[in-house]
């Protein structure tokens, strides 16, 4: 065991460097461990040998895994079920054209720009048709927005968009068979029954020391990841769905939301993140750019393309929309999920994955840089200070906040 508690040691040390790192540059801890996993790598392995971060070790592949299921678990129980109801329209319409535009012009992109052959491409619009729940409610919460109807339309249409993305990554790279179908059919069984059967639950047994709450809603998110990793699914899948059909239960406990943060954001993220951004290959990169640009280009083009006439369709005047257009262009945590399960899986390659999760990077910081410096609709900001921490101006103090929130 001397071996699994220094591997241990020096992965909480990277995610502590990691935390320092976000807080002194004022960044996303996400975005920091990233980064700080892809030069770990880089120098752990030009030193010693690149296997000694343990990356493929099977302790260190179920934290990270768990990680992204949590996370993912979260941004679903995020959703506001009645501003959904009051304005899906909108919503819906912002979303759906966030996600498709972005999805097939990066496909097409990597297909007949790049040569990259059919599966990749499909993987890379997957991963770039992203927006970043994490970065948006951050930009939110620095100027109140959460607490006023656009703002709150905006997060859900995020969901929309990322709803796309997760569904359609486990439709186009999981096949369908007998296994498919009965993941499918025992899933609707458990999102019709989780919201009647969740709060009753909690009413009666929660409320304890146990933490009987955290180990229901792993429970449930393990035994529907099982079930989707046995039908060559992916378990974000059932994941999201099922924060989403809980958000009215979950989503409204502020105190177990926090202690599924504590969990999550302390211990599991820090593996996920920092394995992702180990896989990255930086000679790779800066070898071949021309994938890393394209997609950057064409991701942000497609977003503008397809939202912006959307937002103009429901009466935003051009600064507000140009606002909403950029920050729907941001993208952070699934665009890395949906990277990583194409590296695991082998369907892209290494320099492909760090194509796409450089861009991914990329796109989590300019749109929203360009959005605040020059398309700022002051006219919407609240008159009273959000409930937040003391305003921060800059994009500094918008991405500071991402690292307690969910993508």
């Amino acid at each position: 065991m001397t071996a699994a508690w220094a591997l241990a040691a020096l992965w909480l040390a990277l995610a502590l460097i990691a935390s320092l790192l976000s807080i002194w540059l004022r960044i996303s801890t996400a975005l920091s461990e990233i980064v700080v996993g892809t030069i770990a790598q880089l120098l752990i392995g030009a030193v010693v040998g690149a296997a000694v971060l343990g990356t493929d070790e099977s302790w260190v592949k179920f934290l990270s895994g768990l990680g992204a299921i949590v996370l993912t678990f979260l941004a679903g129980a995020e959703l506001d079920p009645q501003v959904f109801r009051l304005k899906w329209k909108e919503a819906a319409a912002v979303g759906l054209a966030s996600f498709f535009f972005p999805f097939l012009a990066c496909a097409a992109a990597a297909h007949y720009l790049l040569g990259w052959a059919v599966m990749p491409s499909w993987l890379a619009g997957v991963a770039m048709s992203t927006t970043s729940v994490a970065v948006v409610y951050a930009v939110m919460l620095e100027f109140g927005f959460n607490r006023t109807e656009y703002g709150k339309t905006i997060l859900a249409a995020c969901f929309v968009t990322d709803l796309g993305t997760v569904v359609a990554l486990g439709l186009i790279f999981a096949p369908f068979t007998i296994k498919t179908a009965i993941f499918l059919g025992v899933g609707c069984v458990v999102f019709l029954v989780l919201p009647w059967l969740t709060p009753r639950f909690f009413r009666l047994y929660g409320g304890r020391p146990s933490e009987l709450e955290t180990k229901f809603l792993l429970l449930c998110l393990l035994g529907m990841g099982a079930l989707a990793a046995w039908a060559d699914s992916e378990a974000v899948l059932p994941a999201y769905l099922i924060g989403m059909v809980l958000a009215g239960t979950v989503g409204k406990d502020h105190a177990l939301v926090r202690r599924l943060r504590t969990l999550t954001f302390g211990l599991l993220t820090p593996f996920y993140f920092i394995r992702a951004g180990s896989f990255v290959s930086l000679p790779a990169l800066v070898a071949a750019p021309a994938a890393f640009i394209v997609f950057l280009i064409v991701k942000v083009g497609a977003k503008v393309v397809g939202v912006y006439p959307v937002t103009k369709l429901f009466g935003s005047p051009n600064k507000e929309a140009t606002y909403t257009t950029l920050l729907m262009s941001t993208g952070l945590t699934f665009g890395t999920i949906a990277s990583l399960f194409g590296l695991s899986h082998k369907i892209i390659t290494v320099s492909q994955y760090s194509a796409l999760v450089a861009t991914v990077i990329a796109s989590a910081v300019i749109p929203t840089v360009i959005a605040n410096a020059f398309y700022l609709p002051h006219h919407l900001l609240p008159e009273a200070e959000p409930e937040t921490a003391p305003a921060e101006p800059g994009m500094a103090a918008q991405l500071r906040r991402v690292a307690g929130k969910t993508e």
